[in-house]
């Protein structure tokens, strides 16, 4: 037969812990300037539900940018001059 276990308390911070001296976004700039997290502003963030909507929302953008604008030619290709643009160019 197995003994009984304790519940575990729901707030597990010990009364010794002191954060008297803690300061609140001592790190914020280090670790913005260090990692990939993306911090939105609250109206833009009220419009997504989480981080997968985000996503789901940039990979849409990304895909009606590049069906709307042209990929970009490399130094080595020359335009292609075709005969409407001839005569235009006199």
């Amino acid at each position: 037969m197995s003994r009984p276990t304790k519940p575990e308390p729901l707030d597990d911070m010990l009364p010794e812990y002191d954060f008297s001296q803690g300061v609140r976004g001592k790190h914020h700039q280090a670790y913005r300037a260090g990692t990939n997290v993306v911090h939105l502003d609250d109206d833009v963030a009220a419009a997504f539900a989480d981080s997968v909507a985000v996503n789901e929302a940039l990979r849409l953008l990304m895909k009606l940018a590049r069906e709307r604008v042209p990929a970009r030619r490399s130094r080595s290709q020359k335009p292609r001059v075709v005969a409407s643009d001839r005569k235009r160019r006199g």
